[in-house]
């Protein structure tokens, strides 16, 4: 936290590149503070205070493993042999893999020097002769800067040989039916090869569809809560091309627009997210495999995209710090849920926090200042107790607590975790990238990459917790809590560091995460919709996991060029086994008809012919008129969603303006099944 130093504001420069506060908000950061001080009784959570740490000297090669083992590559230094660490390397784009080299070439040559071990060269993981700076990335710069950190990196997947003129790229070698617009097959040379050359690479602007030139057909925006008279800028926000290839491929940095921050937030541009025909897809409509694979990829993702403007993402090592094993405050979100979850299977936000913002919902939505109130310090000492020693076993009174204590309580929960909500970590990235003034957007998608490579606890409690916030915003005349109010006063409370700090860095960083927060509020609506990229990367994924686990051990390392070229020049005899009735999980079901499943309705299953037109939601009508005979079915099937299950995903619940046909021709060995559709 801040030291008392520090509560005298020093000059801080107000400019385009950085989100200033305006002196009214820094008062209630400074008041925040004070009350933060006040209301410590020399404990976190039931432990000892921490003890701001002296910031370390980073040892690089400890960073970047603990970066591989965050991404999901910890099969790199361990050197094991593992299905899911190729299966990942295999779908990476041009930029993520070299941001995946970059990290591995620095652990590499700092355990050199340190001689602790041998380790692998980076050609053997990538499978690729080192190459000329001219051939990196394919001639496309690595970072936006006028200066590369790296010159000299090894080449990126390529393909070392040319395909025949009669190949079809249009039929995939991992799974029946799915498509590859834009693919290409790295045919293996001479020599050792590594499994990144058995698998085709991943096309840069793939979404999976089998037409990427379809038009869209509907649009969703954020909401302008605040409906003011001054209409927003507006922009088109694709979630169909990787971030990082997009600001990689940008020719000149001149060209992202610089954004002039001011206090209201209309001032911000307003979003318009095209909808593709496979729809939208929320973070909890993936499977819980699924989602770890998404934030893996979006971690390297958010690595490759700051590597584009010259940004080390993280510089210092994250702040890990023992919670506490029973009670709430002070306690791991998972272990939190894990105690909740004895109580109800589904819950995906601590009960405790759920009470808090029922208990400000009741009564205090229209309570002048209601975040800024610090309550009666007595009484939020007794109710944090009493919350450690009964709230588990549902012994709590909650009838005493009125919404300002529960306000102060909601901050003290998040303060208290035993690491902050959100990394602190990426903190001085996010100022840096500011500090170049790109365009908002620029800094909309590093916040939605970071977002995505949240834990799930991590991600779910902050969707619930902005959405609560917007419900307080949509008070601000009467309670005078704007959105600039709540993401100041919040700042220190979800972003925290336990390190020490210069009295101009602790307000740096004040400031950044108040302006953070500011984009979640603003962007709520958008900010948890899984980019579609990162949807083909994991079915991608997947389906090379499958193919890996079909080797035989004898050839898990690469697919013999007969195999493949035979493959390549024979499309036809492979489009014949793609229908084969043995390729298809359904035999018994002709191509284009699906077999719908709704185990829960008094009709079952049904047979559905599939049209370009055909939506998820005209399938669920399509069942709710079938099951229309009684109102209680009527009233079963508002809940009821279509999944797809299974084949190159594990479970995707579709959105009702998905066109399935698209969808089938991606996975045509899914599953399809109507059920509820969970919620938090």
């Amino acid at each position: 936290m801040l030291s008392n130093e520090s509560l005298h504001s020093p000059a801080f420069s107000r400019s385009n590149s950085q989100a200033s506060v305006d002196s009214t908000s820094m008062e209630d950061f400074l008041r925040e503070i004070e009350s933060i001080k006040e209301n410590s009784i020399g404990h976190v959570g039931g432990q000892e205070e921490q003890i701001p740490a002296e910031v370390k000297p980073v040892d690089e090669g400890e960073l970047e493993a603990e970066w591989l083992q965050d991404v999901g590559l910890s099969t790199l230094i361990s050197g094991d042999e593992e299905e899911d660490g190729k299966a990942l390397l295999s779908t990476l784009t041009r930029t993520q893999a070299a941001a995946v080299k970059k990290r591995y070439n620095t652990y590499t040559q700092t355990m050199r020097k340190k001689n602790k071990q041998s380790v692998r060269d980076v050609r053997d993981i990538f499978g690729v002769s080192e190459s000329s700076p001219g051939d990196t990335c394919d001639n496309h710069p690595a970072q936006l800067d006028g200066t590369q950190e790296e010159k000299e990196l090894p080449g990126v997947i390529k393909t070392s040989g040319s395909l025949p003129d009669d190949a079809s790229l249009n039929s995939t070698t991992l799974s029946d039916g799915s498509q590859d617009e834009e693919g290409s097959f790295a045919v293996p040379r001479s020599g050792p090869v590594s499994i990144l050359e058995t698998i085709p690479a991943l096309p840069v602007h793939s979404n999976g569809s089998p037409d990427p030139g379809q038009s869209v057909q509907s649009a969703m925006s954020d909401d302008d809560y605040l409906k003011k008279n001054i209409p927003p800028e507006t922009e088109e926000l694709s979630f169909e091309v990787s971030y990082s290839e997009m600001v990689t491929e940008a020719p000149k940095r001149s060209k992202f627009k610089k954004s002039n921050f001011k206090k209201e937030d209309y001032a911000l541009t307003k979003f318009i997210v095209q909808k593709t025909r496979f729809g939208l897809t929320e973070a909890g409509d993936l499977s819980a495999e699924d989602m770890k694979k998404i934030r893996h990829l979006s971690l390297i993702e958010l690595t490759a995209f700051f590597d584009a403007f010259g940004i080390q993402l993280k510089r210092n090592k994250t702040e890990k710090v023992k919670g506490r094993d029973n009670g709430i405050f002070g306690v791991p979100l998972t272990v939190l849920l894990d105690s909740d979850r004895k109580k109800d299977p589904g819950v995906k936000v601590p009960l405790v926090l759920q009470k808090f913002f029922e208990k400000v919902e009741e009564s205090g939505l229209e309570s002048e200042g209601i975040f800024r109130l610090s309550g009666c310090t007595a009484k939020v000492k007794q109710y944090r107790e009493e919350l450690d020693a009964k709230f588990n076993a549902d012994k709590f009174k909650w009838d005493r607590m009125c919404h300002r204590e529960a306000a102060v309580m909601l901050k003290a929960f998040f303060r208290e975790l035993p690491t902050s909500l959100f990394p602190v970590e990426y903190i001085p990235a996010f100022i840096t990238l500011m500090e170049r003034g790109p365009h908002i957007k620029v800094q909309f998608q590093a916040l939605h990459l970071m977002v995505m490579a949240l834990p799930d606890a991590n991600r779910d409690t902050a969707q619930a917790l902005m959405t609560f916030f917007n419900k307080v915003i949509a008070n601000e005349s009467k309670n005078r809590m704007s959105i600039w109010n709540i993401s100041t006063i919040m700042a220190p409370n979800l972003f925290f560091s336990r390190s020490k700090h210069s009295d101009y860095e602790e307000l740096q960083l004040a400031n950044t995460a108040a302006h953070i927060i500011r984009l979640m509020l603003k962007y709520q609506k958008i900010l948890w919709k899984v980019p579609s990229f990162l949807i083909t990367q994991v079915r991608r994924m997947n389906e090379a996991t499958m193919l890996l686990k079909k080797q035989l051990p004898s050839v898990k390392k690469l697919l013999r060029r007969k195999t493949i070229e035979r493959e390549v020049i024979s499309p036809k005899t492979s489009k014949v086994l793609q229908k084969s009735p043995s390729s298809r999980r359904m035999s018994d079901v002709p191509e284009g008809v699906i077999r719908v499943h709704a185990p829960l309705l008094s009709k079952v299953s049904m047979a559905i012919q599939l049209t370009s037109h055909t939506k998820a939601k005209d399938i669920l009508a399509k069942f709710q008129y079938e099951n229309s005979h009684g109102s209680s079915e009527c009233i079963k099937i508002q809940n009821q969603r279509l999944y797809e299950i299974g084949g190159n995903i594990g479970q995707h619940c579709l959105d009702p303006d998905a066109y399935v046909l698209d969808v089938y021709h991606v996975n045509p060995q899914a599953e399809w099944v109507i059920k509820p559709q969970p919620s938090f």
